[in-house]
């Protein structure tokens, strides 16, 4: 072993990802490599190739909705079209925000500001009502804020100073492009950083924003409409409507219930100027090449990408974006064989079978709340691969030939934000998949008690079926363990089977349950990082998910044909593999709900006896840790 090689019992992450980091560049569009970044980079650049062919009419598929996410790329592909047309389309929306001068103007245009993407002073969206999650309910929250997180904005943290300038430096670039007079650009400017800096003190952190349990807040209409006065929630909701809900949900009380200090009669004109300026940052990707620049400035500030995506693929990703399902549907058909999305189903079923067996040997758990959880768990609803058919939706989101990019892109937010607000009155769509089949990444959904993987995760080093056993089962095995006990983390564990929120366990449970969660906060809670330090509360739910991932999959290693224990961790630890700009590593130390990579994969495998077995990990090497201080919840 030569004097610089890391030693796996020291540090797995650098012992089996060490060679490709010290090699590893980063690409300049990207805050990131390896692991999920490459593996979405190759997604990428197979489907700018279909796009391509599509593009050339090389190619034809049966998905009609495909033709209009084809035309879209083609329309952004047109600098020329978008260059002579700079910021003209979005004059008029621009000049509606500027022509209002009262509240009791304001809620006259409220409802079809809602879905013109015109900033409003509260978020008002239409999510599952979580203690009946076959309904929906509409929820309000405070405004978003500049800075990545409120802590940002606290006396002593450099950052936020640094990046309000950064953030001004492109607001001020922006508005240049506007027909306003140097005066009013300045007035602009500062009257919406004091907007935004009053609203900070109200809205949740993201830590706060983290425990999504405490979002659900019903309030009687009448009380919530007065409490967001002078805005006129009522006359909103009449205009969307016609007609009144009984209640709201309250995401954010401390910002609802006061709601004066940052909007009210005498911080209006503050508004207006806020809502002006975001909304033309907002679309400046729909303008000019220039005004696209100057728009992903912050953007790229906080994560430290130096260039923009090139064009083509700047195309393909707003593409695939809007029109997400109809892509992830023709990637899914076209690159995800039936052999793979068979054997991987197999492995989720063995999963929750494993889970079951180990909840039954629970020793935390009494025999009324194993019971509930063995229930949740039979009930889990399995999404793979890719939908195999489109909602109807999807065929609604059309555009005109001789529409321009930025013309054609409006209308399509405008239907997808009609059709989102529709859905109040209408029952919870099950089938619905939150995540695109060329999307690499994999969820649970708490509120239909599903589990989603999408074609495109279904890959090395995740999975292959030429990879072995004891590999996936390190690899997406984990992964598929890691989201099923999702339904079981600080946030998951207080919805039934149905997605329900309700108290499915008995008080002494829960206080067990807890014991264990102040473990796994404590764990990684205050860990020094690039400088930064890990924040426990934050992460809690992920590491909980971590950890029954690990859990649930080395109990299947027991029962495999020669398991690999070194093969699992090494393959756990190459799913983690990831090269990340400073600037990102801090964006996500401050905010991401996720540890970092490199401690996802060196903290989970050190609670597991297995882990000390299969590399004889001592109590001098510096991944051991006592065996009294080993979390297994799971």
């Amino acid at each position: 072993m030569s004097d610089n090689q890391v030693r796996i019992q020291d540090d797995l992450f650098h012992a089996v990802n060490g060679e490709w980091l010290e090699t590893a560049v980063i690409p300049d569009d990207r805050p990131t490599a390896g692991g999920f970044a490459e593996l979405d980079e190759n997604v990428q650049k197979l489907m700018m190739s279909e796009f391509e062919a599509f593009a050339r009419g090389e190619k034809t598929t049966d998905i009609p909705e495909m033709a209009y996410a084809i035309k879209l790329y083609q329309k952004f592909l047109d600098t020329e079209s978008r260059n002579k047309l700079g910021i003209t389309p979005l004059l008029p929306k621009l000049e509606k925000i500027k022509a209002i001068r009262t509240p009791a103007e304001l809620n006259e245009v409220a409802a079809e500001f809602l879905q013109e993407k015109i900033r409003l002073p509260l978020q008002m969206q239409i999510e599952t009502d979580m203690k009946n999650a076959t309904n929906h309910a509409f929820y309000i929250m405070g405004p978003e804020i500049i800075l990545p997180d409120t802590t940002f904005y606290e006396e002593g943290n450099p950052a936020g100073p640094q990046l309000l300038g950064l953030y001004r430096g492109m607001a001020q670039a922006a508005l240049a492009y506007t027909p306003l007079s140097p005066e009013e650009q300045a007035q602009y400017l500062d009257d919406t950083f004091a907007f935004d800096a009053l609203v900070a003190k109200k809205v949740k952190s993201q830590l706060e924003l983290a425990d999504y349990v405490a979002l659900y807040n019903p309030m009687d209409l009448d009380e919530a409409a007065e409490f967001v006065k002078p805005l006129d929630l009522k006359k909103v909701l009449q205009d969307l409507y016609g007609k009144l809900p009984s209640y709201v949900v309250v995401g954010d009380p401390r910002a609802i219930r006061e709601m004066s200090g940052y909007y009210s009669e005498e911080t209006f004109p503050l508004y207006i100027h806020w809502a002006y300026v975001q909304t033309l940052l907002d679309h400046t990707s729909l303008l000019s090449e220039e005004l696209y620049t100057i728009g992903t400035t912050y953007r790229r500030a906080l994560m430290g990408v130096p260039a923009d995506p090139e064009l083509k693929k700047r195309a393909y990703q707003i593409a695939s974006a809007l029109y997400s399902q109809p892509v992830g549907l023709y990637y899914g058909r076209t690159y995800f064989g039936e052999e793979a999305k068979k054997d991987v189903v197999d492995l989720v079923k063995k999963v929750i079978a494993t889970y079951e067996v180990r909840v039954g040997k629970n020793t935390f758990l009494s025999p009324a709340t194993k019971e509930k959880a063995i229930l949740k768990l039979s009930t889990i609803k399995i999404k793979m691969g890719y939908p195999d058919e489109l909602n109807p939706f999807w065929s609604t989101l059309v555009f005109d030939d001789e529409d321009s990019y930025f013309d054609a892109v409006c209308k399509i937010y405008k239907i997808r934000t009609r059709y989102e607000l529709d859905q109040l009155y209408k029952p919870v769509d099950r089938s619905r998949w939150g995540m695109p089949g060329h999307m690499v990444n994999a969820c649970y959904n708490p509120f239909s008690n599903d589990i989603t993987f999408p074609a495109a995760i279904l890959q090395k080093p995740f999975y292959s079926i030429h990879q072995s056993q004891s590999e996936n089962l390190g690899g997406i095995g984990a992964v598929i363990g890691h989201e099923i006990s999702h339904a079981f983390d600080n946030n998951g564990a207080k919805f039934d089977e149905n997605g329900n929120l309700a108290n499915w366990w008995t008080d002494a449970d829960f206080a067990a349950f807890k014991a264990l969660t102040k473990g796994m906060i404590e764990q990684f809670d205050g860990i020094d990082f690039h400088g930064g330090k890990v924040n426990g509360e934050l992460v809690v739910s992920e590491n909980i998910a971590d950890n029954g991932g690990l859990g649930v999959t080395l109990e299947i290693m027991h029962h495999i044909d020669n398991p690999d224990f070194q093969g699992y961790f090494k393959n756990w630890a190459r799913v983690w593999c990831m090269k990340a700009k400073e600037e990102y590593i801090q964006l996500l130390l401050a905010q991401d709900v996720h540890s970092p990579n490199e401690l996802r994969a060196n903290m989970a495998p050190r609670n597991f006896n297995e882990w000390y077995e299969a590399f004889d990990v001592k109590e001098t090497d510096k991944m051991y840790i006592a065996p009294e201080k080993r979390i297994s919840i799971w």
